[in-house]
């Protein structure tokens, strides 16, 4: 009987995953913190109640003039600098800490009304309060029976 030497693709998949990983990996390492890796600053948490959205971001060492927000539909927009004064007399060890310009945009899932959104900024985590457009808030329904 004549045995089939079989190959594996999953294997082989494995293997293409993991080096795309180390490609991709390489291509966003902030390396010498001199930026942001795009899309991912600053880190964001969104909730919902029944009235609003909020979205809490961190951006320590961030002053709020230095803070833009738009809000279109359903999107909100986040951008904002953040420099360090280097000292020119300083060698740096080890930089981890980036700076420079940073955006990220949250797609909410329903539209907001953007004449009522509140930001506030307290101890580095930017809080922004994103009330729910009447169109979009669930609306209750009483059952008549006849």
């Amino acid at each position: 009987m004549m045995m089939l030497n079989r190959m594996f693709p999953t294997t082989a998949f494995e293997d293409m995953r993991r080096e795309m990983d180390r490609v991709m990996s390489s291509l966003t390492r902030q390396g010498n913190g001199s930026s942001f890796t795009a899309g991912s600053y600053p880190p964001v948490n969104v909730c919902e109640d029944g009235e609003s959205y909020f979205v809490e971001a961190e951006i320590p060492g961030v002053d709020m003039k230095d803070v833009e927000l738009q809000v279109v539909g359903n999107e909100l927009s986040i951008k904002g600098r953040r420099d360090f004064d280097d000292a020119d007399n300083m060698t740096f060890h080890r930089r981890e800490r980036a700076s420079g310009a940073f955006g990220r945009s949250v797609t909410l899932p329903t539209d907001v009304n953007p004449d009522k959104v509140e930001a506030v900024l307290k101890d580095g985590v930017l809080t922004v309060t994103l009330p729910k457009a009447e169109s979009s808030k669930a609306k209750r329904i009483s059952v008549t029976s006849v």
